[in-house]
């Protein structure tokens, strides 16, 4: 335990910039691995190369080189897929990962480890694009249930490092989005090889990234933590557009959606800095979130304990998204939540996801 604890302090010391002290390397490592930010340590590692012990800059340097391959690979087949759903008449949002491969750098790529595209079309144009889809190989994997809330569908090749993940809406639930109405409004027209997609601004990659996290993923409730989209993050915050927060903090619909979005804020801002206004990183339940999941990342056994915190922003949450609940409910302004609810909440803490802290 108290390994772990001291490795989250060291790790995100590094994502910093600065050479942690008295560090264990193996625990540092693991911990890399677990949060899948080991080739994002590459920086670091130039940057500190002579005080590092020679295995640790060799172990980095070949998991860097081999994502550096792995996303090659996938640029070549997002151009491969865009061009051939811009052959049905359709042109793609680029979401996520793909999004990303699309925006930075190829000098960068290695430091993002990826593991599908993500790639979004309207419900009217999702049969042009598995037909284009079908038309190079692919086939799916997995698609949604009929009467699913979200449909997607993952597409596979065998030729493949990853899968094509196509959507019809932005991740997540589609609340946190209506405010910003359209994706394609928050988009710009984007070469891609021989073909043409939409890829977001940074200020609506960031909505996504958090909607997808704090409630897709729901880490505001179980207080987990996604180090590499916290890295992502701050990288849409460092990048040359920046982020516009005074917009970011206009698409937040409700109280709930506000207080995820500054607990993400204050999560990468206590941990690995970032340009982050005052008033977005100072009210009291998004700083009580933060303390939060940060002792339950540096000692695990607490989140049982903490787990309760979930119900600071269960009015919010009634008063929002679960609006029909409220109104089953016979119009009471508060209720604790129901034995589904605590049993869902329960098995999401129990169940670790690789990535998460």
């Amino acid at each position: 335990m108290t390994n772990h604890s001291r490795a989250l302090v060291d790790l995100c010391e590094c994502f910093r910039g600065r050479f942690p002290k008295h560090v264990d390397w193996m625990s540092l490592l693991a911990l890399a691995n677990q949060t899948l930010t080991t080739p994002m340590l590459m920086e670091f590692v130039s940057r500190f190369e002579r005080q590092i012990p020679e295995d640790v800059r060799l172990y980095v340097r070949e998991i860097y080189q081999r994502t550096c391959a792995r996303n090659d690979r996938l640029a070549t087949q997002l151009s491969e897929t865009v061009s051939a759903i811009n052959a049905q008449g359709v042109t793609p949002i680029l979401l996520k990962g793909a999004a990303v491969l699309a925006t930075t750098p190829r000098s960068r790529w290695g430091s993002r480890l990826m593991a599908d595209l993500d790639i979004m079309v309207a419900e009217n144009e999702l049969g042009a694009a598995l037909n284009g889809l079908h038309a190079i190989g692919y086939n799916v994997h997995y698609q949604t249930p009929s009467g699913a809330g979200k449909w997607y569908a993952d597409l596979a090749r065998p030729c493949d490092v990853g899968m094509v993940d196509l959507h019809q809406c932005a991740p997540g639930p589609d609340f946190y989005y209506r405010v910003a109405g359209p994706t394609v409004q928050h988009c710009k027209l984007t070469p891609i090889g021989r073909g043409f997609a939409y890829v977001p601004s940074t200020t609506y990659q960031a909505l996504m990234l958090i909607v997808h996290d704090q409630f897709q993923d729901h880490d505001y409730w179980i207080g987990n933590i996604d180090l590499r989209h916290l890295l992502d993050l701050r990288d849409l915050t460092n990048s040359q557009d920046g982020i516009d927060w005074n917009q970011l903090a206009s698409f937040a619909p409700s109280k709930l959606a506000r207080n995820a979005l500054e607990s993400q804020l204050v999560t990468m801002f206590a941990m690995l800095g970032g340009d982050v206004p005052i008033r977005m990183r100072t009210r009291v339940i998004p700083r009580l979130q933060y303390m939060r999941r940060r002792a339950q990342a540096r000692f695990p056994l607490l989140r049982w304990a903490l787990l309760p915190m979930a119900a600071l922003d269960y009015r919010n949450h009634r008063n929002g998204p679960g609006a029909e609940a409220r109104r089953e409910a016979a119009g009471r302004q508060w209720s604790l939540p129901k034995k589904n609810t605590l049993r869902f909440l329960l098995t999401l803490s129990a169940n670790h996801r690789l990535g998460k802290v």
